[in-house]
């Protein structure tokens, strides 16, 4: 099964794809919107994409990509981020005066750069591609922050294991899927204006087995209590939300979408507060049904 990451092999994505996958072929991708369009495509069966850190927050990109694209989340998996010092073979901490990594892993190591103040932090486009550069080149001064696959995958030497600030750093990764043709956004989608009763219907075969959460998108019409009435429909069914946030929406100055997750899978509660959502708010849009982490 191919499954398509952003970043380079070695990558925490590349360590959530094979727990979530086993045995999963993995496809890296450079950017993020090449994972999108590989999924698009039908060039691979599936993604596995960071959603949200424990520490940074959501993936912005990865946020509106899953708006306007016709994918569908199937599971969601929670990985505990190690980051590592690594070097080349043979390399001394004494002889470090840079570090490689993506500029959020290098944030949440700043405890270390404290300690070592000569070092310098060099922001890279990837973690395990920040490996991948400091031994495929050699560099006689340098070493990278990642995950140990990355030190696996390149034959990098861990040099100081768990440098990472907080120890409760988790990242939140979905598993994503096209949709069929049939319910894509050029066609009648009832992930959108008909959320509630044609999701039951017809969505139900793209629903794992043990699904109780349920991520969403929808924008509010801008009229007084607008949000109040949105939320309330989860409120009346005594649903729990797990995350609301609002993200620019793009193309549209001063708009905003709201994500919502809430704890309920398919079941009668969730359909009918998705159809009372749908009277109040502008667009609905499931985003997944899936079995929470």
């Amino acid at each position: 099964m191919r499954v398509a990451i952003q970043g380079e092999l070695g990558s925490f994505s590349h360590e959530a794809a094979e727990r979530m996958i086993p045995r999963c072929k993995i496809v890296p991708c450079p950017r993020s919107v090449e994972v999108f369009d590989f999924v698009d495509r039908g060039s691979v069966s599936a993604a596995v994409i960071p959603i949200e850190n424990s520490l940074a927050g959501t993936v912005a990109e990865h946020a509106d990509l899953l708006v306007a694209r016709d994918v569908f989340i199937q599971g969601e998996f929670r990985l505990r981020i190690v980051h590592n010092l690594i070097v080349a073979p043979g390399m001394t901490l004494r002889r470090v005066r840079r570090v490689f990594s993506h500029p959020v892993a290098l944030d949440q190591c700043r405890d270390f750069f404290r300690k070592h103040r000569h070092i310098e932090a060099v922001p890279f486009y990837d973690t395990a591609g920040s490996v991948k550069h400091v031994i495929g080149k050699a560099l006689p001064d340098a070493a990278a922050i990642a995950g140990h696959h990355a030190a696996r995958e390149y034959s990098g030497k861990i040099l100081q294991a768990g440098i990472e600030d907080d120890k409760r750093n988790f990242t939140r990764f979905f598993l994503i899927r096209k949709l069929p043709k049939a319910w894509a956004s050029g066609g009648k989608a009832p992930n959108r204006k008909n959320a509630g009763d044609d999701f039951a219907l017809r969505y139900r075969k793209l629903i794992p087995q043990g699904a109780n959460k349920t991520s969403i998108a929808f924008k509010v019409r801008n009229v007084p209590g607008a949000l109040f009435k949105s939320l309330s429909v989860f409120a009346l069914r005594e649903i729990s939300l797990s995350k609301i946030e609002s993200r620019p929406l793009r193309g549209s100055p001063w708009e905003y979408v709201f994500y919502v997750d809430f704890l309920r899978g398919d079941d009668e509660a969730a359909l009918n507060a998705l159809r009372h959502l749908r009277e109040v708010a502008e667009f609905v849009k499931v985003l997944g049904i899936y079995p929470a982490a």
